[in-house]
């Protein structure tokens, strides 16, 4: 083929302006837009057609940019998320995506929208079914889809919906809105240094594996282009990173044997097209597979080889609850059951893949730029990998394309560090999507035996469990599931005999990580199954039963604390209604229609917001400029729930001035003070009590100038500062006050930690400040000769605190439930065979059932203005929700997810899976 610059260009018009393309014809159309002409909008998940975030219209009709060749756009029109065509449509679905909360991290929404433009230019006045199908080629992994369709449908039915201003309570849009929806946000694969290089990892085929290297130097030598093939030896510090510094255990490169399938080796570091012109065969690596531990019962095994010789077997951390005695318990019973359940691996499956540069600075700083949930936490393992003191490493985040804990560990930092400091020049890479799917951490697998027993009155007596979750190779944050899940085991309800205990296991296997619950979603599914064996054995209501056991205010947990605030009454009572109407209303549809039965099931959650039992602090920093301008250095990265909004409205509330004035510097290490990881549902908590505090100490700063009380009102109008305080008023020209050298002449700073306490040995204490609460009730329809399962609607209630921003608390809810349904009926991760958007399933818009949110408002005192974290309340309760509404339907009693069609399939058989 002749050389792509000696090829005819291809001419054709993009966003109204007439431009030419060089090089090959047959490259994708994605890379031609972002690579050539800029327009990062169009943005590449899969490079398989799978996700649809590079949708863009062409010719006025909607494909993935991915999918199509360069060649084949001669004399065409094509349409990105950056212009306003066809028409105005796509700048009143802006509008309307801002209004309704329609983008979260916004890596899916240039495609969003230009599927919805496409939607709305062929039928201006589309049925809400019909906006389903216009985007049914795009994935969300954030939003549930809900939010979407309501921005859609109103641009749809002419209406110009616009979010308010205020402060805690508001539905105000997104602050960070803007750049999501006209295609600016800056994310990991979208900006880097003039002239970086590339970096690509070479990984191991086998589950494990010894292996030695070839003449690596001869294949550098040899390949233009090429300027390191770095290994183990070239990394400048330790080989080793991890979450946690005392169990820090994962290597940058593999030394000698591998331990699962996919882990680096080696990195190949140079031009494009050298990475492109060398394969893995090239390298010469010789490889011998060895036996490998799949499963936690080989790991546990007597004569099972030992993953980490500096630990004792391969039980990586070990987590317990006593209280009570739980034989006397189950003694005294009118009802017991017990079970066992399994959970599988199940991916994060964010849309963007993990991606970012590094850019070298004197005397050993270097500066990396990449998605990540835990900036500080990157800064200092990067720092011990390269062997130089945490401030000679700065990150700065960039928007992050989804997260749900996948992004807590590091991905491509260490390489991109080392890779910069041995060349000396910057160093970008872009993880593929198989690569992405094959090697970051999952949703731990868990086998779990667990005990529930009632007296004749539905009154709970006793409960015991052992868990154990399978870890894979690595920590990562596995001793963080031990020791959450034996608190939650239970469930939210009064039980006066537990004995619970949970174990994270080593294998051969991708690692587990943080994934939206720490293990809770799992153990739920147990408690919940077993509270619906105790309802029907003793002939009592499901919904009735929890709401006799709840937990609530004032009431001790299992751990020995006295609840502050608990409105899991008031979401089983918000409930009822919904509850009573459809058990009657299925009862009538099955009777006529014995294919298709339809089912309710309901379940309850508890969630502790922030880390268990451990220090968990943020600090903020608000400053006011001599222009007027109030900073809010805040350190919380937001990665689509929205903390940058409410963490500026909760700020804004206790200063007494509006959001619009404020801007915002966000993650970055060098300029903000360590919020803590965006994990946990802890940032509106703990953040939010930071970020209350500084506005309050600025606030004071500004009424002791004037001498005013403290309910004066406080107003901005550039450089000038006035300050009402009943009859007397005072105006200050700020530019007349000393500042510092950052232009600030005020600023308030401020620390908050939740005060927890350790657990004791029998895990007795106060491991949380504070819980999220919810109920959550989901109706299914289960095809009886396909053993396929619809979910028609969920209903979803809870206890936020207090709803900072309602629209966005209700999104992560939508959100939560979209990925409990993928949980429920269609996730499963097999190493090997699940590598894609394609043959991993996750819910699309036609998944998802009708949803009703009721937000139930029982003020947390420690809380900022009484709010307490959602964002993984919103996942928990769902899959055992829709479990029990597949026994109604069935009788069929699940104990292992997910439900894929084979399995219940078999189970209505009467065969066992």
């Amino acid at each position: 083929m002749a050389d792509g610059s000696t090829l005819p260009a291809t001419r054709l018009t993009v966003n109204g302006r007439e431009v030419s393309l060089s090089g090959d014809p047959f490259r994708p159309l994605s890379a031609a837009l972002r690579d050539d002409l800029g327009l990062t909008g169009t943005k590449v998940g899969c490079e398989a057609g799978d996700c649809g975030a590079c949708t863009v219209l062409l010719d006025g009709v909607q494909v993935c940019a991915c999918l199509v060749p360069t060649g084949q756009v001669a004399g065409a029109t094509v349409h990105t998320v950056e212009g306003s065509g066809p028409g105005e449509i796509t700048d009143r679905l802006r509008e309307a995506f801002l209004a309704h909360g329609a983008a979260q991290c916004g890596i899916c929404t240039p495609g969003m929208l230009m599927a919805a433009a496409d939607c709305l230019a062929h039928t201006p006045a589309p049925s809400r079914a019909e906006v389903e199908a216009a985007l049914g080629g795009v994935l969300c992994r954030c939003t549930g889809y809900v939010k979407i369709l309501d921005a859609v449908m109103a641009v749809a039915e002419r209406r110009n919906d616009i979010a308010p201003e205020g402060g805690v309570g508001a539905r105000i849009a997104r602050i960070d809105g803007r750049a999501k929806v006209d295609g600016s946000e800056v994310f990991g694969a979208d900006a880097a240094p003039d002239g970086a290089l590339w970096l690509r990892l070479v990984r191991c085929p086998h589950d494990r594996a010894r292996f030695a290297f070839g003449d690596l130097e001869a294949v550098r030598a040899a390949t233009p282009g090429l300027v390191a093939v770095l290994t183990a030896r070239d990394v400048p510090g330790d080989n080793c990173y991890g979450v946690f510094p005392a169990v820090r255990d994962q290597p940058v490169f593999a030394e000698a044997e591998t331990r699962f399938r996919g882990e680096a080796v080696a990195a190949l570091v140079g031009t494009r097209e050298a990475l492109d012109a060398v394969s893995d065969a090239d390298l010469g690596i010789a490889w011998e597979p060895l036996p490998a531990l799949k499963g936690v019962a080989a790991a546990l095994a007597a004569d099972a080889p030992v993953l980490h010789a500096h630990r004792p077997g391969n039980v990586l951390a070990r987590g317990r609850l006593l209280a009570g005695s739980g034989r006397a318990g189950h003694a005294g019973a009118a009802a017991t059951a017990e079970g066992e359940f399994r959970t599988a691996f199940v991916e994060h499956a964010y849309i963007e893949p993990e991606a970012g540069y590094a850019n070298p600075g004197e005397d050993g700083a270097m500066e990396i730029a990449a998605c990540t949930q835990a900036p500080y936490l990157d800064r200092d393992e990067t720092a011990v990998v390269l062997g130089v003191e945490p401030d000679k490493v700065r990150i700065r985040p960039t928007a992050c394309g989804g997260g749900f804990g996948g992004k807590l560990d590091m991905s491509v930092q260490p390489y991109l560090a080392v890779a910069a400091r041995v060349t000396g020049q910057p160093v970008r890479m872009v993880y593929s999507r198989t690569e992405s799917m094959a090697t970051t951490t999952k949703r731990h697998p868990a086998e779990i035996r667990a005990r529930y027993s009632a007296d004749a009155d539905g009154r709970f007596l006793a409960f015991d469990m052992e868990a154990d979750f399978n870890t894979g190779a690595y920590a990562s944050w596995g001793p963080t599931v031990a020791n959450r899940v034996p608190v939650h085991a239970t469930g939210p309800y009064r039980v006066p005999h537990i004995e619970t205990s949970a174990r994270a296991v080593h294998t051969h296997e991708v690692p587990a990580g943080a994934f939206r619950g720490f293990g809770v979603p799992q153990a739920a599914i147990a408690h919940e199954t077993l509270i619906d064996d105790l309802a029907a054995r003793l002939g009592l209501d499901r919904l009735a039963i929890r709401r006799l056991n709840a937990i609530g205010r004032g009431d001790a947990t299992a751990t020995g604390q006295v609840l502050a605030s608990g409105g899991l009454p008031q979401c089983l009572d918000a409930l009822k209604p919904a509850w009573d109407e459809a058990t009657a209303r299925i009862e009538a549809h099955n009777a006529g229609d014995p294919r298709h039965r339809r089912g309710v099931g309901v379940a309850c959650m508890w969630y502790g917001c922030g880390n268990t039992s451990l220090p968990n602090p943020s600090t903020m920093r608000i400053t006011l400029g001599r222009d007027g301008r109030l900073t809010f250095f805040n350190g919380a990265v937001d990665i689509g729930q929205g903390s940058s909004t409410v963490l500026t409205q909760i700020a804004a509330e206790a200063l007494g001035l509006p959001v619009s004035a404020f801007d915002l510097v966000v993650g970055d290490t060098a300029l903000t003070a360590d919020a803590g990881k965006t994990s946990a549902s802890r940032q509106t908590l703990v953040s939010g009590n930071a970020a209350l505090l500084a506005a309050e100490a600025l606030r004071a700063k500004i009424l002791a100038l004037a001498n005013a009380g403290p309910s004066a009102r406080l107003a901005l109008q550039g450089g000038r500062l006035t300050i009402d305080d009943g009859e007397a008023s005072r105006t200050i020209d700020l530019a007349t006050l000393e500042a510092d050298g950052e232009g600030a002449v005020l600023e308030g700073l401020a620390t908050w930690d939740p005060p927890t306490t350790a657990l004791d040995a029998n895990g007795q204490g106060i491991p949380y400040v504070s819980y999220g609460f919810a109920a959550q009730m989901a109706e299914v329809e289960v095809d009886m000769v396909l053993a396929t399962v619809k979910v028609v609607a969920i209903h979803a209630a809870h206890d936020v605190g207090r709803a900072v921003n309602p629209t966005l608390t209700e999104g992560q809810v939508h959100g939560g439930i979209a990925q409990g349904l993928g949980l429920a009926l269609m996730e499963e991760y097999l190493p090997g065979r699940t590598e894609n958007l394609h043959d991993y399933l996750i819910p699309t818009v036609g998944d998802m059932p009708e949803i009703t949110v009721h937000l139930v408002e029982d003020p947390e005192p420690e809380g900022p203005f009484g709010a307490k974290g959602v964002g993984e309340p919103a996942l928990v309760a769902t899959a055992p929700a829709i479990l029990g509404a597949i026994r109604h339907a069935t009788g069929v009693r699940v104990t292992r997810v997910p439900v894929l069609p084979h399995r219940l399939w078999e189970q209505l058989a009467g065969r066992a899976s």
